[in-house]
């Protein structure tokens, strides 16, 4: 290895440098602060697990993303984890037992073993709320509403919510009896949105006409209208589908409601995450953005292996792409304090600090460079006493 390739990480992997450090950490901060004032309860979940604890139920459709090592204490398989949300979910149904809804947050990194999109990282620093024991919209209206809520003190402007069901799709494949391969089959099909496919696979089963009719056009079954249409479909295809497609329409009632500077784009046919979620499906975007800043849904089962299935909702993001919606970071505001060790000097200099502002204390002998320390005054002494100056650079 030569001297170069010393300094190249992995790909996916990055260093985060002081300017943008410091915005991801005061957006972390504002954030937490945020979740506890609506009621939501912050847990540290361990980096690490052993492999079948931590890829249990929902978690494992994360198995080919996460990184596996042997614990040299007891020679089993541990794994880093590639999503924070199985963890807590382990942490309401074992290790809290509450009775009553529970709200908890979380903030901290995961690893993943493969890249999303190119560019994209491998170390997500994931912050998101979970909220556990209740079942139906308030809860997830709740849970929307502070995503929605984060993404505004993130700074994001002109969010869609992306809004959709995968009890709509679980429903009509139950009411026509597919086996599990035929079910995977078109569920495959319906991620590729694969027309010519889906209209083979339909014509070589001998399905009601309602039911043929409502599989074949849930793909797309988005925008404008598409709840007037899916009510149309459904009604003579499924009742337990239309069900859950009055659930679709009181959430996007409500998030219009309260917020109206959000577009609601409803898609019935979106089955992201289809094997972990259960029910309400939403995802926040840009303009112009082909991936979500933020994502969630209903996961109701995935407490079931730690043995309570709690009803469950929740969402999380990227806290490094939700600081980049706040533009170029801002010029730290620091005083740069003269050395030395002069009783005067260093009791002023503990009062700034005690009143919270930013002091550098200036090192005999260096280059103390105001600017790369992001000191915008000096501390100088006149008129026998400390004073404030301006710097400009």
């Amino acid at each position: 290895m030569n001297r170069e390739e010393q300094w190249l990480l992995p790909e996916g992997v990055e260093e985060i440098l002081p300017e943008r450090a410091a915005v991801i950490e005061g957006l972390r901060r504002r954030l937490l602060d945020l979740y506890t004032r609506w009621g939501y309860e912050l847990v540290f979940p361990p980096l690490i697990e052993f492999l079948e604890s931590l890829l249990n139920g929902a978690g494992r459709d994360l198995e080919r993303e996460t990184f596996k090592l042997t614990d040299q204490l007891t020679g089993r398989m541990m794994g880093v984890r590639a999503d924070i949300t199985p963890q807590v979910a382990r942490i309401d149904a074992h290790s809290l037992r509450r009775q009553g809804p529970s709200r908890l947050c979380y903030c901290s990194t995961a690893l993943r073993t493969r890249i999303g999109l190119p560019g994209t990282s491998r170390i997500p620093y994931q912050v998101g709320v979970e909220l556990f024991g209740h079942a139906g919209v308030d809860s997830d209206a709740e849970v929307i509403s502070l995503m929605l809520a984060t993404l505004a003190e993130a700074g994001a402007r002109g969010v869609t919510l992306d809004l959709g069901h995968v009890g709509i799709y679980r429903e009509l494949v139950r009411s026509a009896g597919l086996n599990d391969a035929d079910e995977a089959a078109l569920s495959d099909i319906y991620l590729r949105k694969a027309r010519t496919e889906l209209d083979a696979f339909m014509e070589e089963r001998t399905l009601p006409a309602p039911l043929a009719a409502a599989l074949s056009a849930l793909p797309w079954l988005a925008g404008e209208g598409a709840l007037e249409k899916a009510r149309a479909l459904l009604a003579p295809a499924s009742t337990a589908a239309l069900d859950e497609l009055a659930q679709v329409a009181e959430l996007a009632g409500r998030i219009s409601a309260s917020h109206p500077d959000v577009r609601v784009h409803i898609d019935l046919g979106e089955l992201r995450g289809y094997h972990y979620h259960t029910g309400c499906l939403f995802a926040a975007y840009l303009d112009g953005a082909s991936e979500p800043l933020a994502k969630g849904g209903r996961y109701d089962h995935i407490g079931e292996v730690f043995g309570r299935a709690r009803p469950a909702t929740g969402f999380s993001a990227d806290l490094k792409l939700l600081a980049d919606c706040q533009g170029a970071p801002v010029r730290a505001a620091g005083i740069l304090a003269p050395a030395g060790a002069d009783a005067a000097l260093l009791a002023e200099i503990a009062r700034l600090r005690a009143a919270g502002e930013r002091v550098v204390q200036a090192l005999p002998g260096a280059d103390n460079d105001p600017a790369e320390l992001r000191c915008d005054r000096e501390l100088v002494f006149a008129d026998q006493r400390w004073q404030l100056h301006s710097l400009s650079f």
